[in-house]
């Protein structure tokens, strides 16, 4: 038994696939969703959405926070960011929260909204550094071992 899932920000649609269930971070807690689930509409935390496919496999996303609707046949997540594990440049995730960290100790607490971006971006690239240190190790095994094709950027 599946249950759709779809990743989708203002750019583009980052995953759509049935899967087995979804893990999100709720900002309330983290919420497992499985096929049958009840209706449910819940704001979304920075942190790692995992996906499990029917045959056992597993997928991370960060994400930016956002929505997620479930219905007992579909979860939409509508994030304000989205990216792939395995997608995630961890040099440029690392320099981005380097910025961000700069930019908070510049002492713009004056300004609430730009301190507000300032700390959504450190989130956001601290976030992305978590995910895609956590899941790179996991890439490379399978790349090594020949379990996964190459991205086509990188062939």
């Amino acid at each position: 038994m599946t249950i759709q899932c779809d990743i989708v920000t203002q750019e583009r649609t980052v995953f759509s696939q049935q899967v087995a269930s979804v893990s999100l971070p709720g900002t309330e807690g983290r919420m497992g969703i499985l096929p049958n689930h009840s209706a449910l509409l819940a704001t979304l935390d920075f942190g790692d959405v995992w996906i499990r496919h029917p045959d056992g496999e597993e997928e991370h996303f960060a994400i930016g926070g956002g929505y997620a609707e479930v219905q007992p046949d579909k979860v939409v997540i509508l994030a304000d960011s989205a990216e792939q594990a395995e997608e995630i440049d961890l040099e440029r995730a690392e320099k981005a929260r380097e910025r961000a960290q700069k930019a908070m100790e510049t002492g713009v607490v004056d300004d609430p909204d730009r301190y507000a971006q300032i700390q959504a971006s450190l989130m956001r690239a601290q976030i992305r550094l978590d995910v895609g240190r956590k899941h790179a190790g996991r890439r490379r095994r399978e790349l090594a071992t020949g379990a996964m094709p190459p991205r086509r950027d990188e062939e």
